[in-house]
Formats: structure tokens, C-alpha cells, sequence
């Protein structure tokens, strides 16, 4: 028998069961108009027909009233194109649940990318000892952040959950309960959720998925690649954002960075419980099983007590746990030796932390503190204006700050004691869950070796020597990655930051943002910069004799850094640092590619053996002089491109007046702020976060930072009859074969008939058809280098799956712009009737359509 291809198991697992299940909603009440499920594909009927025909969304909207609903009142049909977005909201979920269920089923769980795949690979080639000895040293480490890119709710997580376990048992009933259920829970949030709000949110992974996946690949490598002799407990390890991150947030505060640290040290203690509670009924012999019930009482009370010690010790656990050990290898012939010590090698990864908890901040804050420390401790000693002096003056006086607790002094700026607040948060969480429970203190927007040093000098001022903290900077803007290795020459040469390293087993780990460095520099420079600068920091720490760990700050789409990540950390070579992976993951990319036990674990999976690969299997010359030459060139035109784009007059007003950016703050999907700190009202492109700025490109269907820049690059090799250099960098360098792949997955999800009617707007008509142009010419470019003849030709389920998803939002993302152009329409008359319900109609529709893209911002 013929086996299917992924594409044709996506539309026998997927698609058929979607329209079969889908087929349930239409018998389904959504509160008082029965008939939304009959009238939703009349209206996506008329979209289709409208767009093939070139019209806009308001002439689509109208044609279906007048079509459909001539006897309607207004209110009735305002009333009807909000259950339109409720309803699709719900068939987005429906399809979330049964693509996660056949998850298994359609991507090879022992394939490509596996670690059985791997493990069979190198010994094939008789790498199998190099193997051991790479995975005895690696490390991956993803970081869950909370940053506002996921629009499901706590509840609407858990019937997720629930119904993709329905829908692999085809349960009929419990699937039409739980899409009833799901038509009577509340989607949009009437207030914020606090950071304490989302760490909790973000734990229920942790919890509940992460745990086991990173427990059975464990158990699965030291079963079968190092036969029962493996103890590098630190391969896999997680990170965590939510309550230590302040950068840009307010709402953090100490109090909820101690309540987070609790939550995750009470959340694996949980999870120990549970695993202690199986085991018990099955250790029931002469002394082990009162040891194993005294386990299991003094774990349950440990849950509870969040703000003292546990009833048992981490140690002492672990103590008691190994004397059951040798009691069954002695005296019970190793009776369910295996299921005990999955728990200890469990208990080994995850400690009493969970999750290593990050404080991160903004370096201009840092600056504004230390103003303020200076101004009110050291003043009589140093009478300069600290702020006025030069970068190597402020470091020759940062080395003489001595003496000054400044944890005890009581400062006039909040600002001042919060920070001072979060260092102390940190030596609180790590006496109660151990070192690593917190011990990253990061710094964003890291533009000068005096950022590192300021915050440095802050630790020391704290009564905290041999400090057990790594201080990461953070470089994002293209210019901060030009200077960052000169940056680091100047920190690693200062005397007592080195003697610190030393103390941190001479590694610097250092952060690289992809997400700001997209927004400031177009997506092939940020891309390219980002690994030049990993090779010149490889470099300079070697030289100093220190180890360098990079922790990439990628977010969920490829203009933040996302799309397909495993090819770049295959292509690295040796002239970078690669023995660890850290990835941050956020939004919908913890849901969608870590959200189920199976593509949680293939995910991993992935990412471990990525790193595998670029070690000991790819070559390691893959970037020759020429190609570099050639990559160089390409970045260059490319920035020039993006940056002329950004500094167009109209660049601004555009997104200002016609996208969604400014109705992301009403979303109540995060609680912190859309914008950076700053007092001004006025739309600002400086100040806005990346996730909003991309996330406003994909609303409009225009995915501008994916792929602007790109396809003018391309073009200059086509038209100086110098393409064949491109097409030999396609061919020979998977870094850049992964660049095309992601920006081909931008260009997918862009649909520019949607916005066609912008082309004739007399203030925008001519950037909107600027963007049209590089898009077209992008596609164009991209097909040519690759010679696909058409775009994702080797990912056709993925393909597959963004066409679904697309064609599921085409109504809400028609609704969203005809609300738009009846708010122009409005303004226009200088009036405000209806002007609340079409802005209340555009912030609705944002949620469905940024969940069914499951990696747009």
C-alpha cells in the first residue's frame, strides 16, 4: 500500500475532520441569531466573489446585506458582524484542536530532525562516541515570555485542550458539548490580565506539557544513545519571563516576581507529587513504603507553603529517593527500578525552580537609577555630574564605588527602589529554589559597555559579593549589533567584570534581538547582522579565554525571528559559539509548536538535534569568502531598501491612519503597555514595540517585514547578470535557504486584494502601491532563486494549513477593514456617531485572526 504524503495525510487528518466538525456549528444557538452559522459561508461566498472581482470591503459587506439581509436594521447587521467574528473566532479553535490532535499523524515522529532519526544518522557514519561526547556539553534552553501575541484565554486554553483529546477518539457528543461550551465562553478579556496573571497562564505548560516532553526525551537518550549511563541534567532546561520581565512594564513588581518564583516552586513540587503518588502503588515492600508515603505527605504540604521553606528539602528528597534506589537493586531485584528514576532524573532537570526566572530592564532606566544612586550616595565623594561625563570616566568611577549599601537607603524616585527591589528579589528566590531559580539579570536596549558595568556596580552595592548572577546584554538595533563586540573588548578588559567571569566559570552569555533589530534594520540585515555579530563575539571571547553563550531573542513570525528556526542553528559552523541553544518563545508559538506532549517533544527534538548537526554532521565551511561577499551585498541593498521605506513621509501616517496599531493597547491581551515609556500621546515609531508594529503588517495582510527589502536585492544580481551567485547561495548556505523559506511563508500569508482599495486613496494611494510593487518583485525574486513555481513547493502541508486558516478569516479580516473605512468615512464628517462600535468591531476582530495565524506577531 502506498504511503500518503504529509500533504494528503494533513487533508484526511485535518481538513476532512474540519469540515465534518465544523459542519456541527450550524446547529449550535450563538445567543440571540440562530442563523449565523446558515449566513457565515454566504458571506464568505460573497468575499471571494468580491475579490476576484476587485471589489473593497465596504462594497463586499454592502452586496451581502442587500443580498442576504435586505430587511435588517442597522442594528441588526452591526449586531450580525459581531457573531461573524465570534463564530470564526470558534472555528479557528476547532481547527487549532484538530490539527493538534493529528499532530502525530502528520509530521514523522521518528523523521527528519528526530532523535531517532539522529541517533541512526551518526551510526551510519561511525559518529556515535563524537555524539556522546557533544550531547555530554549541549545544551537548549527555551525561554516562555509574556509577551501579548496570544489572544486565547486561561478557559479557552483548557477546552482546546480537551476537545483535540475528543477529536482523537472522534467523540461526536463530547466534541458538540465542548464546541457548545465554547460558544458560551467569553473570548474577549474587560480588563488586563497583571503579569502575576500571565505567569500563571504560561505555568499551565510548564505544568502540563513541558514536564513530561523534556522527561521522556531524557529518559530516550539516556536509554538508547548512552545506555543507562547519562547524568547531564542540564541538556534541557526552560526559562520564564512573565513577573520578572519590567522592561517597558510597570505592573512588575517585586511582590509579583517572589509570588511568580512561588507559583513555579509550588507547580513542580505539584508535579512530583502526582509522579510520587503513581509510584507508591507500586512500592509497597518492607522498607520502602512507609519512606515512599512520607515522601508523598511531606511533598503535598510543601505545595501549599509558598512563602517558607518546604516540608522537605530538595537535598533531602533527593536523599530519600536514592536510598529507595539501592533498598530495590539490594533487596527487591530492581522492581520498577526504571519508573523511579525517571522521577529522580526529573527532580535532577527541574530542581525545585521549574523554570529559571529572568528580571529584565531597560538600560536607560539603569541609567536614570544610577543618576539618582550617585545624586544621594556618592555625591560628597565625587562631585562631578555623573551623567555629563565621558564613557570612560563614568568607568573609572563605577570601579571606585565602594563602601555604600545602597539596599538600606531609602530613595525619593519609586523608579530607584524598585530596581534595588528586583536585585534583592533575586538573592530571595535563589535562597528558596535554588541558584537557579534566578540568576539572569538582562539588560535591554544595551548600547554601551557603561550599561553593563552601571548594573554591575548596582549588584556589588548591594552587599552581594561573589555575586551568582550572569548580567546578559541585550543588542537589538542594527547599530547597537555593529558596536556590540566593541562594547564587550571594553567590558571584558575591565578587571573586576573579568574577575566575576571568572566566578561564572568564565561565560558571558549574551542576548541578540531579532524582533527590534527586524523593525530597525529590514528582515536580511537584521537577520545577517545578527549572525556577523555572533561571530565576532565568538571571536573576541576566545581571545579573552571565555566562553560564549548566545540567547537569541526570537519572536513568533520570520520578521520577529520565527517561522522555521531549526535550519539557521544547523548552518552556524564553527566560528560560532554553538554548544548552547537559547531560544525565547512566546504568544502563540508556546501554543501552537509547544502546546500538546507530541509537538512539544518534536519540537525539542528538533532544536537538540539541529545543534547536533551543525556539530558533527554539516560541513563546516559553509560561508566561503565569496558567499559572504555575496550575503554582504545582498544585506547592504536590502537596508538601503527598508530604511528609504521607513523614512518615506507617509510611512507613519500609513500605519497610524490605516492599520489596526493603535487598537492593540485595547486588546486586554497583556498588561504591559503597546508603547515604551514616555509621556507623549502622539503616535511615535521609535517608541512602539515590535510586536505591534508586525503585528499591524499582518492585519492589514501585508506582512511588510518579512520580505520588504528583499526582492529589490535580488533584483540588482538579476539585472546586473550576477544571479547565478545568488542561486549558488541558495544552494550551498542553509542559512540563507532558511531566510528565502521564512519570507516565503511572509509572502503566503499576504493578500494585497484586500486592501487594493488604499491604491486610489488620494493621501495613500502611492505608498500602498510602493508595497505592492516590492511584494510582487519579492515573489518574483524568490521563486526565481529558488525555482519553485510556487511559493512553500517543499512545505505543501504547511501551505495547506496557512490556506485553511486564511480562508477562515477572510470574513473577519473583511469586517476589520469595512469597519475601517467606516471609521475614515466618519472622521471625514467630523462626527462620532457609531465611531465607538466600529472601533470596538476592529479591536474584536484583531483576536481571531492573529490566533488563526499562530505566528503573526
Amino acid at each position: 500500500m502506498r504511503k500518503l504524503t504529509k500533504k494528503e495525510r494533513f487533508n484526511e487528518k485535518v481538513l476532512s475532520k474540519f469540515h465534518i466538525y465544523n459542519s456541527i456549528f450550524s446547529t449550535l444557538s450563538y445567543e440571540s441569531i440562530a442563523n449565523t452559522g446558515q449566513l457565515l459561508p454566504l458571506f464568505t461566498e460573497v468575499c471571494n466573489e468580491g475579490y476576484k472581482n476587485k471589489k473593497d470591503p465596504k462594497f463586499i459587506v454592502n452586496i451581502f446585506f442587500n443580498k442576504y439581509c435586505d430587511n435588517y436594521t442597522e442594528k441588526e447587521k452591526i449586531g450580525l458582524l459581531f457573531r461573524f467574528i465570534q463564530y470564526v473566532e470558534r472555528q479557528v479553535v476547532l481547527f487549532d484542536a484538530i490539527e493538534d490532535a493529528a499532530f502525530s499523524e502528520i509530521n514523522n515522529m521518528d523523521g527528519v530532525g528526530t532523535l531517532r532519526n539522529l541517533k541512526e544518522q551518526v551510526e551510519s557514519t561511525n559518529k556515535k562516541i563524537e555524539l556522546k561526547k557533544y550531547l555530554n556539553n549541549f545544551k537548549v534552553k527555551p525561554v516562555l515570555t509574556a509577551h501579548p501575541t496570544q489572544f486565547y484565554p486561561g478557559s479557552v486554553l483548557g477546552i482546546i485542550t480537551d476537545l483535540s483529546e475528543s477529536v482523537k477518539r472522534n467523540n461526536l457528543i463530547e466534541i458538540k458539548n465542548l464546541l457548545a461550551q465554547l460558544g458560551k465562553t467569553p473570548f474577549f478579556k474587560n480588563k488586563k490580565p497583571t503579569p502575576y496573571d500571565e505567569a500563571v497562564s504560561l505555568s499551565w505548560y510548564l505544568e502540563n506539557v513541558f514536564y513530561n516532553s523534556i522527561g521522556n526525551i531524557f529518559k530516550y537518550i539516556k536509554n538508547n544513545i548512552f545506555d543507562n549511563d547519562f547524568n547531564h541534567y542540564d541538556l534541557l532546561s526552560l526559562g520564564f519571563w512573565p513577573g520578572g520581565d519590567r522592561d517597558g512594564n510597570p505592573f512588575v513588581t517585586t511582590e509579583i516576581t517572589l509570588r511568580t518564583s512561588q507559583k513555579l516552586r509550588s507547580d513542580i513540587i505539584k508535579n512530583y507529587y502526582r509522579d510520587v503518588r503513581k509510584l507508591r502503588r507500586r512500592l509497597t515492600f518492607k522498607k520502602i513504603e512507609d519512606i515512599i508515603i512520607n515522601i508523598e505527605n511531606d511533598l503535598y504540604i510543601s505545595i501549599f507553603e509558598t512563602t517558607k521553606s518546604p516540608k522537605i528539602s530538595l537535598s533531602k528528597l533527593i536523599e530519600k529517593l536514592e536510598f529507595i534506589r539501592e533498598t530495590l537493586i539490594n533487596d527487591h531485584k530492581s522492581l520498577f527500578l526504571d519508573k523511579l528514576d525517571e522521577l529522580i532524573d526529573k527532580i535532577k532537570i527541574f530542581g525545585y525552580h521549574f523554570a529559571t526566572l529572568d528580571i529584565r530592564q531597560d538600560s536607560r532606566i539603569h541609567s536614570k537609577v544610577f543618576e539618582e544612586i550617585f545624586k544621594k550616595a556618592f555625591s560628597e565623594e565625587f562631585p562631578d555630574h555623573y551623567s555629563t561625563l565621558s564613557e570612560p570616566k563614568k568607568i573609572k568611577i563605577l570601579s571606585k564605588l565602594k563602601g555604600k549599601k545602597i539596599n538600606k537607603i531609602k530613595f525619593d524616585d519609586p523608579f530607584v527602589n524598585s530596581t534595588i527591589e528586583s536585585i534583592g528579589a533575586m538573592k530571595t528566590i535563589q535562597k528558596s529554589n535554588g541558584e537557579k531559580g534566578c540568576h539572569r539579570y538582562i539588560i535591554s536596549n544595551n548600547q554601551t559597555a557603561v550599561n553593563i558595568l552601571e548594573v554591575f556596580t548596582m549588584f556589588k552595592l548591594c552587599e552581594w559579593e561573589n555575586l551568582t548572577v550572569d548580567i546578559v546584554p541585550l543588542f537589538e538595533t542594527i547599530n547597537d549589533l555593529d558596536v556590540c563586540s566593541e562594547v564587550m573588548n571594553v567590558v571584558y578588559n575591565n578587571k573586576d567584570y573579568r574577575a566575576h567571569l571568572k566566578l561564572r566559570n568564565d561565560t558571558q552569555v549574551i542576548m541578540l534581538g531579532f524582533s527590534d533589530g527586524t523593525k530597525d534594520g529590514g528582515y536580511l540585515t537584521a537577520n545577517w547582522s545578527i549572525l556577523k555579530a555572533k561571530e565576532v563575539l565568538t571571536k573576541l571571547s576566545r581571545k579573552f579565554g571565555i566562553k560564549v553563550i548566545f540567547f537569541d531573542g526570537r519572536g513568533g513570525p520570520p520578521a520577529r525571528g520565527g517561522g522555521n528556526t531549526h535550519q539557521f542553528y544547523s548552518a552556524l559552523g564553527n566560528l560560532v559559539e554553538s554548544d548552547q541553544i537559547q531560544i525565547t518563545v512566546q504568544g502563540q508559538t508556546i501554543s501552537s509548536n509547544f502546546g500538546t506532549p507530541d509537538s512539544c517533544q518534536y519540537n525539542l527534538e528538533q532544536l537538540l538535534s539541529s545543534g547536533v548537526k551543525n556539530r558533527i554532521i554539516s560541513d563546516k565551511e559553509i560561508f566561503s569568502r565569496n558567499h559572504r561577499k555575496t550575503l554582504d551585498k545582498l544585506s547592504s541593498i536590502s537596508y538601503q531598501a527598508y530604511s528609504d521605506f521607513k523614512d518615506h513621509p507617509k510611512f507613519v501616517t500609513y500605519l497610524d491612519k490605516m492599520s489596526t496599531i493603535k487598537y492593540y493597547s485595547k486588546t486586554n491581551i497583556g498588561s504591559r503597555p503597546s508603547k515604551r515609556s514616555g509621556n507623549s500621546s502622539e503616535f511615535n515609531f521609535e517608541s512602539l514595540r515590535a510586536i505591534p508594529f508586525v503585528g499591524s503588517w499582518s492585519q492589514l495582510k501585508q506582512n511588510v517585514p518579512g520580505f520588504f527589502g528583499l526582492g529589490t536585492a535580488l533584483n540588482y544580481f538579476y539585472k546586473n547578470k550576477r544571479f547565478k551567485e545568488v542561486k549558488l547561495l541558495y544552494k550551498e548556505v542553509p542559512f540563507f535557504r532558511a531566510l528565502v523559506s521564512n519570507s516565503m511563508m511572509s509572502l503566503t500569508k499576504s493578500f494585497f486584494q484586500l486592501t487594493s482599495y488604499m491604491s486610489k486613496d488620494p493621501e495613500f494611494g502611492d505608498f500602498w502601491d510602493l508595497i505592492f510593487e516590492e511584494y510582487k518583485l519579492s515573489k518574483k525574486m524568490l521563486l526565481k532563486v529558488s525555482d519553485f513555481k510556487e511559493l512553500m513547493e517543499n512545505e505543501p502541508a504547511n501551505k495547506e494549513s496557512i490556506i485553511i486558516r486564511e480562508s477562515i478569516v477572510l470574513p473577519l479580516i473583511t469586517i476589520q477593514q469595512y469597519a475601517l473605512q467606516k471609521i475614515k468615512e466618519i472622521e471625514k464628517k467630523r462626527s462620532v456617531k457609531n465611531l465607538d462600535i466600529f472601533e470596538r468591531m476592529i479591536t474584536r476582530s484583531l483576536f481571531g485572526n492573529i490566533n488563526a495565524s499562530r505566528n503573526s506577531a
